[in-house]
């Protein structure tokens, strides 16, 4: 079972934890833990990118950056934690599932080495819509953003 630390109305969590809100797993689990969720707000979650991904190996040999759809889904991906709490569907099987995405804006590449921060907040949220803004960035430098919208549903049959 993952480690979930609750501080005040703020959350954090393990990668294990992690693990048992999201159906994902290596190599398209891009977030290894979050640092803070406040239910109905907002969440931070880390993605540690490593050389071992992957991806790197033709995006772009002898010059490795992460591809952008991949920093947008890493942010989708802790929108997704972050609706499963506040929505209460822990333990429920109900998915998570992108539906668009807009505005979205990559400032400067990410690299095998950083720790990229993901902040991801509500921006309008109904009872199986829900819309999101996000921003990745490593050391405090915005590398990308978006607004993304997601379904959440059960899974298919």
């Amino acid at each position: 079972m993952g480690k979930v630390t609750e501080t005040g109305d703020a959350t954090s969590l393990d990668i294990r934890a992690v693990m048992e809100l999201l159906p994902h797993r290596y190599p398209m689990l891009m977030v290894d833990r979050v640092e803070h969720l406040e239910k109905d707000v907002s969440i931070r979650a880390i993605k540690a990118v490593s050389m071992n991904e992957p991806y790197f190996q033709g995006h772009f040999p002898g010059r490795p950056i992460m591809p952008g759809v991949l920093i947008i889904e890493a942010l989708a991906q802790a929108a997704g934690v972050l609706a499963i709490e506040s929505l209460g569907l822990r333990g429920s099987g109900k998915l998570v599932y992108f539906m668009g995405i807009e505005n979205s804006k990559f400032r400067r590449p990410v690299e095998p080495g950083c720790l990229m921060v993901l902040d991801t907040q509500f921006v309008h949220r109904r009872a199986t819509i829900c819309k999101f803004s996000g921003t990745a960035s490593v050391n405090g430098v915005t590398m990308a953003e978006a607004q993304f919208t997601a379904m959440v549903a059960d899974p298919p049959a």
